[in-house]
């Protein structure tokens, strides 16, 4: 009886140890029965990535309770749990959903009319093309005796070249815009994200990514991110913004 008792409690500790080990699954990714490749597959819990190939099969490793995500350019994020059942099937089949067309934002305002008749800046223009013109006509037919009839304003027209000068060398010295922490964070990840996993409200959201900000490792991620560094990153934070 004994020995009954032992080899039913050695049997459970084998299948338990047995079923907390990692193990190949396979599976494939498609969108409306098409396979699509160059999606990244990784496991939030161990951390571990692989990418779906051309026909859109990919392999990795996971035990019981994972977390995979499936993520795409072009798709929505898709995140399930693996179960016993689905290891054992070992042929998981996951569908993507095409992300809607985004629309640029378009701000129309209307617009001054502007008369050439009244614009000051345009006839005086006008005027010195002109006089330019006139002046280099009398240097080729006269001559020269140091003054220009009808000369133009070379002390205004100076100002303006220098002016230009100025503006160019702004848009050279500005560079090009630094990203903000929360707009990439924003791009990143979708809405799903922090409503599904994080399991924010839509009105914490805003204030959750300002917390984030405050962090100064969120300046890291600017300057070197992916979306799984990204992810692992808004997680740790997300367990400090529930303890506020």
């Amino acid at each position: 009886m004994i020995k009954i008792y032992s080899s039913i409690i050695l049997l459970f500790v084998f299948q338990f140890g047995f079923s907390q080990t990692d193990k190949l699954i396979n599976g494939k990714v498609l969108h409306e029965q098409f396979p699509v490749g160059k999606v990244e597959v990784a496991n939030f819990n161990s951390k571990k990535t692989t990418i779906t190939n051309a026909v859109g099969e990919f392999s990795i490793l996971v035990k019981a309770g994972d977390a995979l995500l499936f993520i795409s350019k072009n798709h929505d994020i898709k995140k399930i749990v693996v179960d016993q059942k689905t290891i054992d099937q070992n042929n998981l089949i996951i569908s993507l959903i095409l992300k809607p067309e985004q629309l640029e934002e378009v701000v129309i305002t209307k617009m001054p009319s502007i008369k050439l008749s009244t614009d000051k800046g345009y006839e005086q223009g006008k005027l010195d093309k002109y006089a330019l013109e006139k002046s280099a006509r009398s240097l080729k037919t006269g001559v020269y005796n140091g003054t220009l009839e009808n000369g133009m304003d070379f002390m205004r027209i100076g100002g303006m070249i220098l002016n230009l000068f100025i503006k160019e060398k702004e848009k050279v010295t500005q560079g090009p815009p630094k990203i903000e922490f929360i707009a990439l964070a924003k791009s990143t990840c979708d809405p799903q994200f922090y409503i599904e996993t994080l399991k924010l409200e839509p009105d914490e959201i805003p204030l959750f990514l300002q917390f984030c900000d405050a962090d100064p490792k969120s300046k890291t991620l600017i300057e070197n991110h992916n979306i799984l560094s990204m992810m692992d990153f808004l997680s740790t934070k997300n367990i400090e913004f529930k303890k506020l």
